[in-house]
Formats: C-alpha cells, sequence, structure tokens
C-alpha cells in the first residue's frame, strides 16, 4: 500500500469532544454528538488524487455510532485510507477506566481489505478512471489509433500445428474455449506468472464447463452470440461446436482432416478417448479415464487455437496467413516477411472491457508488428515514439543496462521489471559423449559458478540466483527451494572452484601445458541468447582449466535440428526453473522419450516416477512424484543453472491500461491483451516529435 492517512481520535466517557487534524492530502473535521450513552462521531474526508498533470479532489462522509455501556470500554471501527488504492478497515479498542486517572490501550487489527469503487472524475475536459484492478488513476478508456510493437521477427507462415510457429500471428484473430480474467485484482493475480493457475480461467469461447462420470467427461458449453470473421470461407458464420470439435481432434491428431498429423506435445499424456458435439453449443471430451490435469492441458497449451473445419479442409497447416480467420477483436490484414504484419480492429467482436464492462473490444483500431533485430533500433525507435512499447507482449523486453540507461534519459516512462525464465542463461549439457557422461565433469561446471557474486555484479542483485531444477519457482506446489534440498545435493550447487578442479582431476581431465582440461562449444541460437552472461560464464570455466568457446548458430533451425537429435557438441541453452505446466514440463524434459529432453536424460526410476505423477489420483501424490524426479534430474547434474534474471517492459506514458501483464492464458497474449488497451491520444500527440 502507499502512503497511508490515518485518523485517530480518542473520547472519554461522558464528555464530547472537537478534534481537527491536518495533512498535506487531507482533512479530518469531527462532531461528537452525546445523546444519552451513544456517540455519533460525523467525518468529513477529503482525499486528494494524483493524476497525470492534474489534481482530482474527492469527499466522503463517513459516520460512525460508538455505544458507551456504563463507563467500561469504548469501541471504535475506523479506515486507513490509500489514495489511490485500498482501503484497510482496522478495528481499534480503547479501554477507558473511570474514576480515576483515564487509561487508553490501543489494539489494531485488520478485518478487511476493500478496494475502492471505480471514481470517474472530470478536469479540465480531460476524464481520469481508477483501474479497478489496480487502484491507479488513468486517462479514461478511449477508441482509435494504432498500437505499434516491435518483434525479432516476422514469420512467413500462420501454421500452428502441430508446432507452435505462427502462433504470433494467430494471437488476438482465433480464440480458446477459455482466458485469463483480465479483471481479477492484480494484488490476487498479475498475469506475469506461469503456469496460469486454472481458478484464474475465465470462459471466452465457452460459456461454462463441467466434470461429469468421475473425471472422465468434460462438458463444455459454447457462447450463443459468437461469430467467425466476414470473410472467406466461413463469411461471418456463426461458431458451432463442430468448429471446436475438428480443431481438438486436429490437436490430439484423431482427425481424418490431417492424416498426416501429430499429437501436439502436451496432450500426448492425456488419456483421450472421443471428443464429439452434442449439439450445435455442446463439446464433450470422454476419457479412458481420470487425468488431474486436463483442464489445464485444454486451458494452457500450444497451440489450440480454434480454427474453422473449411480452413483446415483446404490446409491443414494453414500455411498461408490469408487463409486465416477467426473469432477474435482482430482480422489479420497484411503480413510481409522480415518486415512487417498488420492486424485491424473487427467491428463484430462479442467481447467487452472486463474492467469497464460498458465498453466493447477492442480499443484501437490497429495493431503493428515492426521486425526490428537490433537492439539500439528498438530502444531508439521507442525513445522517438515509433512504437508504444518495449516489452514481452512482444518478446522485446530489454535487459537491465538498456533499462537503466532509458531511467535516465527518459524518466517519463514507466518501467516494469519481471523475471521470466532462465532459457538461454542455463545450460543443456549432452550426456551421452565424453566429457559430460561423467556426473564429476558436470558437478564441476556448476561448482565453478559465483552464481550470488554474478547476480549482485550484473544484476544488483535483482536476478534469481538461487539454483532450481526443472521445475520452476512459479509452480509453487511442485517447486522444491534450494534452501530445502539435502545437503549433499546442495553442495554440488555451491561456489567451489577448488573442489570443481579437484573433481577434473579424479575424472581423469588434468590440465595440459597450457592450463587446459578440455575444450568444448556452447552454441547460441538465434533467437533466445545474452552473449554476454554466455561469455561471464565462459571465464569461469577457464578458471577450472575448461576452455567453452561461445559462438552464434548462423542457422537457427540446423541447432534445433541437432539439439532434437542429440547430436550437438557440449552445451545447448536450457529451460530449466521454467514455470510452465508441471506435467508437461516433466514429461517432456525429463523423461526418456520427452520431445524436450534436451541432455539425453535416460533414468527408468526418473521415468516410472513421472508415469506415476501423470496417472496420479490427487495432486499430492502427483506433486510427491514430480518433486522426487526433479530433484533426481538435479542430484544427477543434467543441466547447468545460471540465475534466472531480470528484465524490463518499457512503455510510454500515452500506452494506458497495461502493468506488464504476460498473457492472458498460454499463447493468449500479443492482440488479447492489446484489444484492452488504448492510446492516449492527447498525450501521444503532444509528446512524440517534441
Amino acid at each position: 500500500m502507499g502512503d497511508v492517512i490515518r485518523f485517530r481520535w480518542l473520547v472519554p466517557a461522558a464528555l464530547a469532544v472537537m478534534l481537527t487534524i491536518f495533512f498535506a492530502a487531507c482533512t479530518t473535521t469531527e462532531t461528537i454528538e452525546v445523546p444519552g450513552e451513544t456517540v455519533v462521531v460525523e467525518k468529513v474526508v477529503t482525499e486528494t488524487v494524483e493524476v497525470p498533470g492534474e489534481t482530482v479532489v474527492v469527499e466522503k462522509i463517513v459516520t460512525e455510532t460508538v455505544e458507551v455501556p456504563g463507563e467500561t470500554v469504548i469501541k471504535e471501527v475506523i479506515k486507513e485510507v490509500a489514495v489511490p488504492g485500498e482501503t484497510v478497515v482496522v478495528e481499534v479498542v480503547k479501554e477507558v477506566r473511570v474514576p480515576g486517572e483515564t487509561v487508553v490501550v490501543e489494539k489494531e487489527v485488520v478485518v478487511e481489505v476493500v478496494k475502492e469503487v471505480v471514481k470517474e472524475v472530470e478536469v479540465q475536459g480531460k476524464k481520469y478512471v481508477t483501474d479497478p484492478t489496480t487502484g491507479k488513476v488513468v486517462s479514461a478508456p478511449e477508441y482509435g489509433g494504432t498500437i505499434t510493437m516491435v518483434w525479432h521477427s516476422i514469420p512467413d507462415t500462420a501454421r500452428n500445428y502441430p508446432t507452435r510457429h505462427g502462433q504470433s500471428l494467430l494471437g488476438g484473430v482465433s480464440e480458446m474455449l477459455t482466458m485469463a480474467d483480465w479483471g481479477v485484482d492484480r494484488s490476487v493475480f498479475q498475469h506475469m506468472n506461469r503456469p496460469v493457475p486454472s481458478w484464474i480461467m475465465k470462459g471466452r469461447l465457452a460459456e461454462s464447463w463441467e466434470i461429469k462420470d468421475g473425471g472422465t467427461t468434460y462438458e463444455f458449453t459454447l457462447r450463443d452470440d459468437v461469430n467467425w470473421h466476414n470473410k472467406a470461407p466461413v463469411n461471418g458464420r456463426k461458431l458451432v461446436a463442430n468448429d471446436v470439435v475438428v480443431s481438438y481432434q486436429r490437436y490430439f491428431g484423431t482427425t481424418d482432416l490431417c492424416p498426416d498429423g501429430d499429437v501436439i506435445g502436451q496432450y500426448k499424456n492425456v488419456p483421450l478417448d472421443s471428443i464429439t458435439a452434442a449439439d450445435d453449443r455442446t463439446v464433450v471430451f470422454k476419457l479412458t479415464r481420470p487425468h488431474l490435469s486436463f483442464l489445464d492441458d485444454i486451458f494452457n497449451a500450444y497451440p489450440p487455437h480454434i480454427q474453422p473445419p473449411e480452413s483446415i479442409e483446404k490446409d491443414c497447416s494453414i500455411e498461408d496467413w490469408r487463409d486465416v480467420t477467426g473469432t477474435g477483436p482482430f482480422e489479420l490484414a497484411e503480413v510481409v516477411k522480415d518486415t512487417s504484419a498488420t492486424w485491424t480492429k473487427f467491428a463484430g467482436y462479442y467481447g467487452y472491457d472486463e474492467k469497464f464492462p460498458a465498453n466493447r473490444l477492442p480499443y484501437v483500431d490497429e495493431l503493428k508488428a515492426l521486425e526490428m533485430p537490433d537492439d539500439a533500433t528498438r530502444v531508439s525507435a521507442l525513445r522517438t515514439g515509433k512504437i508504444e512499447y518495449l516489452g514481452w507482449s512482444g518478446d522485446t523486453a530489454q535487459g537491465i543496462d538498456t533499462a537503466r540507461a532509458l531511467m535516465k534519459t527518459n524518466p517519463e516512462m514507466t518501467f516494469i521489471p519481471y523475471i521470466y525464465r532462465s532459457n538461454g542463461t542455463s545450460y543443456s549439457l549432452n550426456i551421452r559423449t565424453a566429457p559430460f557422461d561423467d556426473i564429476r565433469v558436470r558437478k564441476a561446471m556448476q561448482m565453478a559458478l559465483d552464481l550470488e557474486a554474478v547476480n549482485n555484479a550484473m544484476f544488483g542483485g535483482m536476478a534469481k540466483w538461487k539454483p532450481q531444477g526443472i521445475m520452476g519457482d512459479g509452480s509453487t506446489e511442485y517447486f522444491t527451494p534450494f534452501d530445502e534440498w539435502p545437503e549433499d545435493i546442495k553442495k554440488g550447487y555451491v561456489y567451489d572452484p577448488e573442489g570443481a578442479e579437484k573433481l577434473l582431476d579424479e575424472a581423469g581431465y588434468p590440465r595440459g601445458d597450457d592450463g587446459i582440461r578440455f575444450t568444448t562449444k556452447h552454441e547460441l541460437g538465434t533467437y533466445w541468447k545474452d552473449q554476454p552472461l554466455a561469455d561471464l560464464a565462459a571465464s569461469y570455466w577457464k578458471k577450472i582449466g575448461v576452455e567453452v568457446k561461445v559462438t552464434n548458430a548462423p542457422d537457427n533451425a540446423a541447432l534445433n535440428a541437432k539439439i532434437k537429435a542429440g547430436e550437438f557438441e557440449g552445451m545447448v541453452g536450457a529451460y530449466i526453473g521454467y514455470d510452465r505446466n508441471p506435467s508437461f514440463m516433466m514429461s517432456c524434459y525429463a523423461r526418456s522419450d520427452g520431445g524436450c529432453n534436451r541432455p539425453g536424460t535416460n533414468d527408468p526410476a526418473i521415468d516410472a516416477l513421472i508415469d506415476a505423477g501423470l496417472a496420479a489420483t490427487t495432486y499430492e501424490q502427483q506433486q510427491a512424484n514430480y518433486k522426487e524426479a526433479d530433484m533426481m534430474v538435479i542430484r544427477d547434474h543434467h543441466y547447468v543453472w545460471f540465475l534466472k534474471i531480470p528484465k524490463y517492459n518499457i512503455l510510454n506514458p500515452w500506452y494506458v491500461g497495461y502493468n506488464g501483464e504476460y498473457f492472458l492464458g498460454f499463447q493468449q497474449r500479443y492482440g488479447q491483451i492489446h484489444a484492452r488497451i488504448w492510446i492516449d491520444s492527447e498525450m501521444r500527440n503532444s509528446m512524440v516529435g517534441r
């Protein structure tokens, strides 16, 4: 809570007192009447609310009645008010002893937290509102304008099956059955964490859902007011259950429309029996047995955008962006490979703003993504107002050094820090071949890194340096904090260069005449990479006699093929400490046949624990199995942990309504978030080109 304005008064028995207290942002006047044994306290509270460039005064009157039973105890209920923001109701018990000397004893107990109601005020012709999810006073929503963002690359296909390629073009065009609640209080859920819990998901294309038959039947009822975009081949017809059935049959690999299709990764463990349409509004999923994570698999997975059968029949993979249609707030208007992508407002969209329910979505007329792989170019575009923001909704969030520089030169911008994952900073070791087939070598690589010192020197202490396993700290119930690891395992993750050298000697890798024990390679992908951090890690390894050559892959597709085949040399970036669906993470990243198993983990005991977790009938059983399997991977050092690093979303001040939210459910970002953001056109016009 921000600065708090406190109101306190003392009412001795049978005595009327008037007390006036003055504050910089508030004045309080109390009038006390004593009709018999009842003390009536009336307060006039004046709040001063700061808005950009203006001051708004809101007046509230609070009347309280205090019973005085004889001469013993007085109870009062008062308010602590934060402006703008939350109201905290505090019970204050005051004990008054009469006759003799009066003794006052105060006790404060917080009994309730209440959000301020949405206030709308007008100052000199400009309207402001209070965001009900944050308590912030912002310029009122307005329609029109363009949001321009930047991407590393503009894809040339809208294909979203069986891989995720093209997902970025589909965001805001195609939709899913559910979506995270944009209207939730940000103190409850910020939309910056992964995995997104099931309880935060609300119906989108689905109006409601029901679990039946002991968890083997899931029945979804669709909305009755959703139409496809008015373009071929659907031409604006109504969404029906068969559209959903065909899309999911495609993702589960059970449809005749895509005979060469494959099951998407997250669905490989689902014991699916059938997907059918009971009628035009009812979709029924039947399982052969209960599956704890099924709802999460439906809510948060690559890549279940609902596509019409007409599009799938023409081209199962929907390669041509011109064939893309959907039910979302935007239509895909133009794609110029390696240059830009443009979306336009769908005027017939059914959705309304969850924060301001009278407002139909979307606010802006157009979205535009520009390809800018160069960091300096992106920052220049932000400073000159050519783009609205740099953030993870465009996958171009900035590192801490860039953010610090902009804080000095452009203090009017908003800076929102976050920590997401360690991909590109931590390492997958190829344990199939020497030297990393020896656990002593793998452990030595970890012990050579001074994680805490790197955090302090490079990130000002803001990174998460304490080691994590495959499961990230965002999956709280499935995550084991470093401080709770067994002591013998923790020792292998503590900075100890002398111990690391001893292990390498024991493993048969002595220093040569040049001081080098062995040479290996770390190939950085062209998308997720952090060259300075990789170079720093290499410098630590050089100190223990291990030379790591850090290179940039000239062909990302070729590198990915080598990784998938397990034929990469040395090490590559690792997705560990990753906040995502626990069943998917463990079955994909740790099981021997997992599609994301970069190191080559092949341990029957780990496989058995993961299988037991997938078959578990309670969350407690599942959590215990996954935690044990994760600890076995941690124990065997298949990965080298090297921090979850902080980055920043950076916003120009006219980009209104955004608080750093990542997505509204898996792969529901870009268009869905931007549909709920608006441009303060007056502010933008006054600042751009000044």
